[in-house]
């Protein structure tokens, strides 16, 4: 199955990639409330999603409730960081988009068959962060009604 031989691709270049999509993230505007989060952080999480991603693409009704777990809290922790919710999506996206080109760019498909590896590994990468994106906001939402009802009462007493 070409889709695992280039999630592993994918994974044997955690390093570059990981580099790479910081840089990427870092130097946009689009991502500055970022800022408030430590470097290592976040450069760990870019870590998680490529070490990770064959475990979860692979075999995603596995792995939902993990997933679920793991977006839920880092949605958490944005929100209690006081990331802007815009700049952590687009952190989400640029992230799918770097994963998605660096497929494009290596695949290099020669026949029908590779052809049909890298469609169905863009298929499932796309799943992959549609989901990520869902229980990141279920995460920041829950954070922000807990921290908005925490306020209320604060000012009701």
């Amino acid at each position: 199955m070409l889709a695992v031989k280039l999630v592993r691709l994918i994974e044997s270049n955690i390093e570059q990639l990981s580099r790479d999509l910081s840089e990427k993230v870092w130097n946009s505007p689009r991502c500055s409330d970022l800022s408030k989060v430590p470097a290592s952080e976040l450069q760990a999480r870019t870590r998680e999603i490529y070490r990770n991603l064959s475990e979860w693409l692979l075999d995603m009704d596995k792995g939902e409730a993990q997933l679920e777990r793991r977006y839920t809290e880092l949605g958490a922790a944005r929100a209690q960081q006081g990331v802007d919710y815009s700049h952590f999506v687009w952190a989400i996206i640029s992230t799918r988009e770097h994963v998605r080109d660096f497929v494009q760019r290596e695949g290099l498909s020669e026949s029908a068959m590779e052809l049909h590896g890298e469609l169905e590994l863009l298929y499932l990468l796309g799943r992959f962060f549609d989901r990520v994106l869902y229980y990141a906001a279920v995460g920041y939402e829950q954070e922000r009604n807990r921290i908005g009802g925490k306020q209320k009462r604060r000012k009701g007493d």
